[in-house]
């Protein structure tokens, strides 16, 4: 892919109700999915899971998820930089309505996967949210469904705050190889939103392999980055205006989980990563 194909600027994929739609076939991989949906006051969406678990997540407003017999509040949230917010586990081979009485935006974070879990509600005040880094490599990260703090089948999912001028997705990182108890193969989705009006931020993937992914974007809200292989990182905020990106994360491996390699270039002083 191009650099083009993998900085998908807010609108590019858009598709009815959906202001971003990017699955399996549109990214030229396997697993990884989101879409975004904007509902006005009283409206309403309906969409089937096919082969794929989702989990519904406000991005602004609530909203009520019903899903076949069984029906969640989500008190969602006023903004992404607001609060961690409430969500919704949905299964494959379902049938799901998502309504909202005062309108909002809704993220749903998607897999290919192979089990047909149960529909979950997952509380706001149980999803672990995570200090991570020092000085100007701090940011939040909101483990909602990590690998470990929430069972899917092949999804994986997190939200990062990264505060204004500073660094995030930091030292560069990757997960594109198969090699057991060190790196797994997951495909992954950035989706950018950047507090203040005509706030940025920049993105870089860079190459782990001959012809692999090189990416340098600039990044505003609705912006997405796709990163089917390639050192990640940094993810850089702009001074004076918060970055959030929603990752979403899937891979073809028998085992959910996130292992990452470092690239040998760059050294961990910044007391974490990503």
């Amino acid at each position: 892919m191009t650099s083009t194909d993998l900085h998908l600027a807010k609108g590019a994929t858009r598709n009815g109700q959906y202001v971003v739609d990017i699955d399996p076939k549109a990214a030229g991989w396997t697993h990884s999915s989101l879409r975004v949906v904007e509902l006005t006051p009283g409206g309403t969406h309906m969409f089937t899971t096919g082969d794929s678990e989702w989990i519904v997540l406000p991005l602004e407003g609530g909203c009520t998820v019903h899903i076949e017999e069984e029906e969640f509040q989500l008190l969602g949230r006023e903004s992404v930089f607001a609060a961690v917010s409430d969500f919704a586990y949905v299964p494959r081979d379902a049938r799901v309505q998502i309504a909202s009485g005062a309108g909002g935006r809704f993220a749903l974070a998607g897999a290919k996967c192979e089990r047909r879990l149960p529909a979950r509600y997952g509380p706001a005040p149980e999803v672990p949210v995570e200090q991570r880094g020092s000085g100007t490599c701090a940011r939040q990260v909101r483990n909602f469904a990590s690998a470990d703090s929430f069972d899917c089948d092949k999804l994986i999912a997190v939200e990062v705050i990264t505060p204004g001028g500073n660094w995030s997705s930091y030292p560069p990182h990757k997960h594109d190889e198969h090699r057991p108890g060190e790196e797994s193969e997951l495909e992954e989705i950035y989706y950018f939103e950047i507090d203040g009006p005509n706030g940025l931020g920049y993105q870089r993937v860079s190459p782990s392999r001959e012809g692999g992914s090189d990416v340098l974007a600039e990044v505003r809200s609705g912006d997405a980055v796709l990163v089917p292989d390639g050192w990640h990182g940094p993810s850089i905020a702009q001074p004076g205006h918060d970055m959030y990106y929603l990752n979403v994360m899937a891979g073809p491996g028998a085992t959910r989980e996130w292992r990452i390699c470092f690239h040998p270039d760059h050294t961990d002083t910044t007391g974490g990563y990503r």
